[in-house]
């Protein structure tokens, strides 16, 4: 009479299972993606009108900064073709490509590359486990980005970052800002959460989200053409910009709203549903 193991012959089992069972990978986010601007179209698109600092946790200098910015600043040749570094790029008209980078031996994903074709930007996504590189390092425009897959979201935390704009109407970003992205793909659609931490300028993280669509068929307008012409004539020294307090554009955006000055100056208190009571209350005090 023979007489069964069973917890020897469950384990053998097991084992089998997992053998034969295959590798679970990680959901695709390969592709050429298009940009939907259902949300925040008028900051995306046609871009914020001046005086629009609504919805940014900005800190004063942030504020004196975007006082006395002058959008003719980028009609001037040095910025007539200056790319939107990380934090901004994704806010704008934008498709982009999305493609793997895998080691030849182990066929393991160790970069994502990506192609933006607005300012015909490149950025590499490690997947690898390397770490950041000092601080000196010199910045770029994409800065220097890490990726893990938590679930099927991608996470990617972005250092190295050049200083520009979270938006034209001259809210400046630092050049010590992290940023932290997560990719999550459900079907044709890709969604984008930027969350942006900015020691400088923000007194607490500025988060954005975006849409973007697969294109099935491609699309080939990949390029983009700037070239630098001197549009309005001034002189060759000239900087644009308004002093303190002489900004004749900085109340735009509150008198065509109808909307008090404080409400729409930015900062971490207006991004909360606890403000409501408070801009109602001011609502009510304002001259009809």
């Amino acid at each position: 009479m023979y007489r069964v193991n069973y917890p020897g012959f469950l384990g053998c089992l097991f084992l089998a299972m997992l053998v034969g069972a295959p590798a679970f990978a990680q959901i695709n986010i390969s592709g050429e993606w298009a940009g939907r601007y259902h949300e925040d179209q008028g900051d995306r698109v046609p871009g914020d009108v001046q005086g629009d600092f609504t919805g940014v946790p900005m800190n004063d200098a942030a504020r004196r900064y975007a006082e006395s910015f002058d959008v003719t600043r980028v009609a001037i040749l040095e910025h007539q073709c200056q790319p939107y570094n990380l934090p901004h790029i994704y806010r704008g008209p934008l498709q982009f490509r999305i493609w793997e980078e895998k080691d030849p031996a182990t066929q393991e994903i160790i970069a994502y590359n990506q192609y933006l074709g607005t300012y015909m930007q490149y950025r590499t996504i490690w997947m690898d486990g390397r770490s950041h590189p000092p601080d000196y390092v010199p910045h770029t425009n994409m800065g220097f980005s890490t990726g893990e897959w938590n679930g099927d979201i991608l996470t990617v935390t972005t250092t190295h970052i050049k200083k520009e704009f979270y938006r034209r109407s001259g809210i400046p970003s630092s050049d010590l800002t992290t940023v932290v992205e997560h990719y999550i793909r459900h079907g044709n659609l890709l969604s984008h959460v930027i969350i942006v931490t900015d020691p400088v300028y923000l007194t607490e993280p500025y988060v954005n989200s975006q849409e973007f669509v697969l294109m099935e068929r491609g699309n080939q307008n990949w390029l983009y053409n700037c070239e630098y012409a001197m549009e309005v004539p001034k002189p060759k020294n000239e900087v644009p910009h308004y002093l303190p307090g002489k900004n004749p554009f900085i109340k735009d955006f509150s008198n065509k709203f109808g909307l008090p000055f404080e409400a729409v100056f930015g900062g971490a208190e207006t991004t909360y549903p606890e403000y409501m009571p408070k801009l109602e209350e001011m609502m009510r005090k304002q001259p009809r």
